[in-house]
């Protein structure tokens, strides 16, 4: 007479199917909606960008006209150089701000249980809010800040700094600069709370100074942090539009003026949505080249990821 098994003994083919399954159902919600928020879209885009579009009405198949057209007009390479000194600009300043206020922070200054969530607020902050408040800081010649430093050393006077083609870039460049910094701060505060305290004993009792520890164990040891906020942070300032939509829309004339902002005017007041289309094509496909050489290149050198 056979033995009989123990109910649970041996897991049932269900139970094996269930479990295999498990984390693919898990992540199936969100998956769904990637696909059907972004590459839908994404897609969709491809496809008017090789055809023509009138008015909204997808008309022939033009092949690379689109893009062809998108080569020869000039605004669309002052917005890639606007972008491009945007984000050189305030990124790099967001990191030596960012990283230094992490290193004060770290030290136990007093106050810091108060201060860590203040410096959530410029990041939660929505966007609009933030234009609209330094819209007003800095405006004509009785803002906040346009009356006690603009008017006061007469850098600017009796007009608004979003006004000026040569200073609205710096503008927008400080206002990001002031909402993004902090969230780069609490970044890097929150990886140097996890460093390894056993390296820094070490190099204590070797006699290493502060700065030999910062530069021979901190920042190879937030290596993998840096680069994965620096290219968080690259991609978000390159592509900005709300800041400069609400500030100056572009302007003056196309000194400010993004590659969100130019395909924005292209699409819903020019009517020229297959070249808007192109041109979002294109800068998808220059930031999944840079991106990937960034990637390679941060992994076997800087052994980031």
């Amino acid at each position: 007479m056979s033995a009989v098994m123990p109910v649970g003994a041996i897991p049932t083919v269900g139970r094996r199917l269930s479990a295999g399954w498990l984390p693919y159902i898990l992540i199936a919600p969100t998956f769904l909606a990637l696909v059907v928020v972004s590459l839908v879209p994404f897609l969709y885009a491809v496809y008017l960008s090789f055809h023509e579009v009138n008015f909204g009405q997808v008309g022939e198949l033009n092949g690379f006209g689109n893009y062809m057209k998108l080569f020869g007009y000039d605004r669309f390479w002052n917005s890639l150089w606007v972008a491009t000194k945007f984000t050189l600009i305030a990124v790099p300043i967001e990191f030596v701000l960012g990283l230094g206020g992490a290193l004060v922070l770290n030290q136990r200054v007093w106050g810091r249980s108060v201060l860590l969530p203040l410096l959530f607020i410029p990041s939660m902050m929505a966007p609009i809010v933030v234009g609209l408040l330094w819209k007003i800081m800095l405006a004509g010649s009785w803002g906040l800040l346009s009356y006690n430093v603009l008017e006061r050393f007469d850098l600017l006077p009796g007009q608004s700094v979003f006004a000026s083609a040569d200073y609205a870039l710096y503008a927008l460049i400080l206002v990001d600069v002031w909402q993004w910094t902090p969230f780069v701060a609490l970044a890097f505060f929150a990886g140097l709370q996890g460093l390894p305290v056993g390296p820094y004993r070490a190099a204590s009792v070797d006699g290493a100074s502060s700065f030999q520890q910062f530069t021979r164990l901190t920042l190879p040891m937030m290596t993998p942090l840096l680069a994965v906020i620096g290219l968080i942070r690259f991609i978000d300032a390159f592509k900005i539009f709300d800041s400069i939509f609400i500030l100056t829309t572009g302007g003056p004339g196309v000194s400010t003026e993004s590659p969100s902002i130019l395909g924005y005017k292209m699409s819903f007041e020019q009517w020229r949505i297959g070249e808007s289309a192109a041109m979002a094509v294109m800068v998808w496909i220059a930031f999944f080249v840079l991106c990937s050489v960034f990637y390679h290149v941060a992994k076997r050198r800087l052994k980031a990821f």
